[in-house]
């Protein structure tokens, strides 16, 4: 499978496949990097789609970037990336990973996606940090005092990031959307899942034996089988 390494400003990418009007972009989760797009580039290409994968900050080629792990720092990224590829594709469709695709539901949901494949995803991040407050005892008084809290779990709870989720809804998301929600899913609720998918007309496949990172043998299998189902043939 082909393969391009660049940069789209100060971005590094990973291009996957010939060239062609039509492609991916792809998101990862935290922790993740560009090159874990590899698996879903294998199934898509062989389709008829190119992939392009990018470094969020903090991770892959970006691990000691200064830019913030953020969203207002990450959506107006996605945003110059999907510009870049407006010049190459014409038609573009989103496959992301939990908060990656949080992130691609802020930035894209005024564009014209053909389709979106997100796994694990996050749909109420007030109400994650709200709960992750919860669990470490914190409250929002103390948050905005501090501004931020290290948590025993490794997260870091910000008081602007929570002012900013507050700030910036996600109103609407038009594009044919495709969800794989994982049962032993501990950051989303199943209900919740639930009410998104009926709300914005998606398609939601429950994967009972599944956790919020799939990362076993089985799980990943499972994730494979799925996208291939899932990719729309045109």
């Amino acid at each position: 499978m082909k393969s391009t390494t660049y940069q789209i400003g100060h971005i590094p990418v990973i291009l996957y496949g010939e060239p062609c009007k039509k492609g991916y972009l792809f998101i990862h989760g935290q922790g993740g990097c560009k090159e874990e797009a590899a698996s879903f580039a294998e199934t898509a290409t062989v389709l008829g789609y190119q992939v392009l994968s990018i470094d969020l900050p903090q991770h892959g080629e970006r691990i000691n970037c200064k830019d913030g792990f953020d969203p207002w720092t990450i959506v107006p990224e996605l945003q110059t990336v999907l510009c870049e590829r407006k010049a190459y594709w014409h038609q573009i469709g989103i496959r992301a990973n939990s908060i990656g695709a949080y992130f691609a539901l802020l930035a894209f949901q005024n564009e014209g996606i053909f389709q979106a494949l997100f796994v694990s995803l996050i749909i109420n991040m007030e109400q994650l940090i709200l709960d992750m407050m919860k669990w470490s005892n914190v409250t929002e008084d103390e948050l905005h005092k501090q501004t931020e809290i290290a948590t025993a779990f490794g997260q870091t709870l910000s008081w602007p990031y929570l002012s900013w989720v507050r700030q910036h809804p996600m109103d609407a998301w038009k594009s044919p959307l495709s969800i794989l929600y994982a049962g032993g899913d501990t950051l989303t609720s199943l209900a919740a899942i639930i009410g998104f998918s009926k709300a914005h007309n998606a398609e939601l496949t429950v994967y009972k034996e599944g956790e919020h990172w799939f990362h076993s043998a089985e799980q990943l299998a499972y994730l494979r089988t799925w996208e291939q189902k899932s990719i729309l043939f045109r």
